[in-house]
């Protein structure tokens, strides 16, 4: 079977494009945004490493021994800041987690592969220093929408007694995946992105965790829209077929949404993504 043409791939994966209504999308997610840093209690830039980008904010629980939620921004790896998406923290908060909102350096200067890395660092650094801001080490939960989504999956995947001596084995406790990309490959072929994330066939396969074993132990729960294209909903089947339902407890399709709006119900505390991100958290 013919590889499909690049307005092809282009069509299916240049989410924004896609959706006409966009430009108003994101005055939402900077409006709510904003209400929502303003909120008191906020931690904000917080290194957890050396480099610029290797910063987190973070949103305390009002309990002590709060799980965790920490969450990526999607952007695909190329944009957007931890702050562009903190509407969906405040919600989560006020259910009992703490949010810890990451940021990491974007493509083209850097690599998948190393913002992946630098997020390996980013969650040894919340197991060792949770407890400074009211949560619990022992439920770290990581969560986050497209690109943030794919680096949700990788963390669930990561061996992390290899990342640093110390750490345990099930460092991350369980994922939830919104809109995610779990195959690369396709990436590779689509014009107004493949340039930006230089990969290779090589690192596409290497950074696919469709491709990955599934995880020896931990939960995935994904999400996707409805309206979201056709490629969006085959990869969130193939994760769930990769990894099998030990793993992949929850596949949910969101009738009525696109790529951007299905992060929206996240933060909606009737919603049933919600209501997983606090079944992923162990919050009643």
């Amino acid at each position: 079977m013919p590889r499909p043409s690049p307005a092809w791939f282009d069509a299916q994966y240049n989410a924004r494009a896609g959706i006409p209504g966009h430009p108003a999308i994101l005055r939402h997610w900077a409006e709510a945004s904003a209400r929502a840093l303003a909120r008191p209690g906020w931690v904000f830039d917080l290194a957890y490493g050396d480099d610029a980008s290797e910063r987190l904010d973070i949103l305390p629980a009002a309990g002590a021994a709060a799980p965790v939620l920490v969450y990526i921004h999607g952007g695909y790896w190329r944009a957007l800041d931890k702050r562009d998406q903190a509407f969906v923290a405040p919600p989560l908060a006020d259910a009992g987690a703490m949010v810890v909102q990451l940021n990491y350096a974007l493509c083209p200067a850097v690599g998948i592969e190393h913002i992946a890395l630098q997020l390996t660092q980013a969650l040894a650094w919340v197991w060792r220093h949770a407890a400074d801001h009211g949560g619990d080490r022992g439920r770290i939960v990581v969560a986050g929408h497209s690109a943030g989504g794919h680096l949700a999956a990788m963390l669930l995947g990561c061996d992390w007694r290899a990342v640093a001596p110390g750490l345990p084995a099930d460092l991350v406790k369980s994922a939830l995946a919104i809109s995610g990309l779990y195959e690369l490959e396709p990436l590779r072929h689509a014009p107004f992105l493949a340039a930006d994330i230089g990969l290779s066939a090589a690192s596409a396969r290497r950074l696919s965790p469709a491709l990955w074993p599934a995880p020896a132990r931990g939960r995935l729960a994904t999400v996707v829209g409805g309206d979201e294209s056709e490629e969006f909903r085959r990869q969130a089947g193939l994760i769930a077929r990769a990894w099998g339902p030990d793993v992949v407890v929850a596949s949910e399709t969101v009738a009525g949404r696109n790529h951007m709006d299905v992060l929206h119900e996240v933060a909606d505390p009737r919603s049933r993504t919600h209501a997983m991100a606090l079944e992923l958290l162990g919050i009643p």
